[in-house]
């Protein structure tokens, strides 16, 4: 996370509900050599307690976890490059604006008898966001289809012990200056979602 507080005053509630409305994800377990990273979506948990997850069977992690251990998933947001020109005052650096938000906890595999509810819960967060589109469940799969699915994926929970947030959003300018700045940003395609990044920089 940025060490600067004036990127830090995002509260829990902001961060809870950017990285439950993401639900998507680099899982981080840390290793004698470089850390494991698995791309994951998840669901997390209205108070930001836990996060659900599976992994392929075959993922080194699912390998190397025969207990709890620790862990953490960043979130990403939206995220673009700024400029200097864009300030309109002198002496300005270029920077990279961008959203994030870390979930840190003990990372347990769950008994395999909780994977079909998992996968149920998840499909339908995601599926509910599609309307007017009928939503898709594991019903639509024949029993020898899902059966064999299922047994190729592992779920896991991450308990979170501590949430932290970085909204790099330019809020260490003036106001006038940071509005330029997202005037400017609206549009380049130079990120990602760079057009909500400029809204977000509007009014961070």
């Amino acid at each position: 996370m940025h060490p600067n507080p004036a990127f830090r005053g995002a509260g829990p509630d902001r961060n809870i509900a950017f990285a439950r409305s993401r639900a998507f994800g680099v899982l981080a377990v840390s290793t004698q050599g470089a850390p494991m990273l698995s791309h994951v979506p998840f669901l997390l948990s209205e108070d930001g307690s836990v996060a659900d997850f599976h992994l392929v069977r075959s993922n080194p992690i699912v390998r190397s976890r025969s207990g709890r251990s620790e862990a953490r998933i960043a979130v990403s947001g939206p995220d673009g490059y700024v400029s200097p020109d864009w300030y309109g005052v002198p002496d300005q650096v270029p920077t990279w604006n961008y959203v994030a938000v870390h979930l840190t906890g003990r990372l347990e595999p769950l008994p395999d008898g909780a994977l079909a509810g998992l996968l149920d819960r998840q499909s339908a967060f995601f599926e509910d966001r599609l309307t007017p589109k009928p939503p898709w469940n594991m019903a639509k799969m024949s029993q020898e289809a899902l059966d064999r699915m299922l047994r190729m994926i592992v779920p896991f929970r991450l308990h979170v012990d501590d949430i932290q947030g970085t909204w790099k959003l330019s809020q260490n300018k003036p106001d006038a200056v940071r509005l330029a700045a997202a005037d400017h940003a609206d549009g380049v395609d130079l990120g990602s979602e760079t057009g909500r990044l400029a809204g977000l920089m509007r009014k961070p």
